[in-house]
């Protein structure tokens, strides 16, 4: 057998997976008719601080038994009396406590959802207990009590 008899075929690699994901791989294969399985990521790439659930906006619109918890409207009048008395401005008050001014303004308004780590940097940027039975009370600095 001579060199003129065998046949040497040469074939490019397979695509890589990467590659296949592709907006133009994929559509070169819808355009051939091939199954295109695509899913959407929820909240990918996304930096939020504060996650929420998906099921926030379904229970946003439930009926009066599956509400969220709001915020007491006394509450609200004691972060801004606390604020006002250290005379800050919501503004102010939301950059001491790195969140952003419409969570004080909705604090304040008794709009806002609870959540324990946001009261607590408003109680320690306007000294007053928001939490428990003492609510209202000068906050004592850690370890002062005895």
């Amino acid at each position: 057998m001579s060199d003129w008899d065998t046949v040497t075929i040469l074939r490019k690699k397979p695509p890589k997976a990467s590659a296949l994901k592709t907006e133009q791989a994929v559509n070169a294969a819808r355009r051939q008719g091939l199954p295109v399985d695509t899913q959407q990521k929820y909240g990918a790439g996304t930096n939020k601080q504060h996650v929420t659930t998906k099921n926030t906006a379904k229970l946003d619109r439930e009926t009066e038994e599956l509400r969220h918890e709001k915020v007491p409207l006394d509450l609200g009048k004691l972060i801004m009396q606390g604020r006002q008395s250290k005379g800050m401005s919501q503004k102010d008050l939301a950059t001491k406590i790195c969140e952003k001014p419409q969570i004080v303004n909705d604090y304040e308004a008794g709009r806002g959802i609870p959540n324990n780590v946001v009261l607590g940097k408003i109680e320690r940027a306007i000294g007053l207990k928001l939490r428990g039975k003492e609510r209202g009370q000068p906050l004592q600095p850690p370890g002062g009590k005895k």
